[in-house]
């Protein structure tokens, strides 16, 4: 088996295709152990491109809430607030429109409920379970989502601004052409997650695991990946410009890097 570190140098030397622009390329070659001898100004310039913004996590502060209790079920832009949905049954239902603000879910089924356009403003959702949740163009402003079991979440064109994903697992979240603006991922698992086309301004994972996840077309500014474990891109490694990344990473995407940028890595 041959010895990829002398094309991750090589690699290195492409500032875009790990973080963009000129800077970003001596970042990378400082990560590949090979920047200790560039002048000063090259030195300040990889120091800087290390730095990245931190995402701003939401502050919930939740009011005494009543509980929920609607026999009818959710209504398409319904007005909810300061409410505690505690173990609701919301299959199939149709929120779409609908604004939820201050509230709590917790432990609620979610299979197939439409929220399409939905705002949730200033909401926890606490173990809530569901494949095929349609939150498709909906609003996520300060919010947390603890020990989620999703699948198949649609979230294409979604705003999500402040929110805290923590635990759980999401399988095929679509957030294609969304927009993440301090958003953390914290000790989570995503299957296939799909940014294609999204924009994500400080984004952080943070001990998360990121399994073949599709960045094409995305733009990222600020996005903290090296919490990843692991870190696996199935497409759009060409858009990693201004993402951080650690070392070793870029050791494991070496091959991918290596496809993308057309070199062969033959053993001598």
């Amino acid at each position: 088996m041959c010895d990829i570190r002398p094309e991750v140098e090589r690699f290195a030397q492409v500032g875009e295709v790990v973080s963009g622009g000129v800077q970003h390329g001596g970042m990378a070659r400082r990560a590949a152990g090979g920047g200790g001898t560039g002048t000063g100004r090259g030195t300040g310039a990889a120091a800087g491109a290390a730095k990245v913004r931190a995402a701003r996590r939401p502050e919930l502060r939740l009011p005494h809430l009543t509980p929920y209790e609607d026999d009818d079920g959710l209504e398409p832009d319904g007005d909810y607030d300061a409410l505690d949905f505690r173990e609701a049954d919301l299959t199939g239902q149709d929120g779409a429109g609908a604004r939820f603000m201050d509230c709590a879910l917790t432990g609620c089924a979610l299979d197939e409920t439409s929220l399409r356009a939905a705002r949730l403003l200033d909401t926890r959702l606490t173990g809530v379970r569901g494949v095929g949740t349609n939150l498709a163009g909906a609003t996520l402003r300060d919010v947390e989502l603890l020990d989620a079991r999703l699948g198949g979440t649609q979230l294409h064109g979604a705003v999500l601004e402040r929110v805290l994903i923590r635990g759980g697992k999401i399988d095929y979240l679509n957030l294609r052409r969304s927009r993440l603006k301090d958003v953390v991922f914290e000790s989570c698992v995503l299957v296939e997650p799909d940014f294609g086309g999204a924009r994500l301004e400080r984004v952080e994972f943070v001990d998360c695991a990121l399994k073949e996840a599709d960045l094409s077309a995305a733009t990222l500014t600020d996005v903290d990946l090296r919490g990843a474990a692991p870190l696996e891109l199935a497409r759009g490694v060409d858009r990693l410009s201004g993402a951080v990344i650690s070392p070793a990473q870029l050791l494991d995407l070496a091959p991918v890097l290596a496809a993308e940028l057309g070199v062969r890595v033959v053993a001598e």
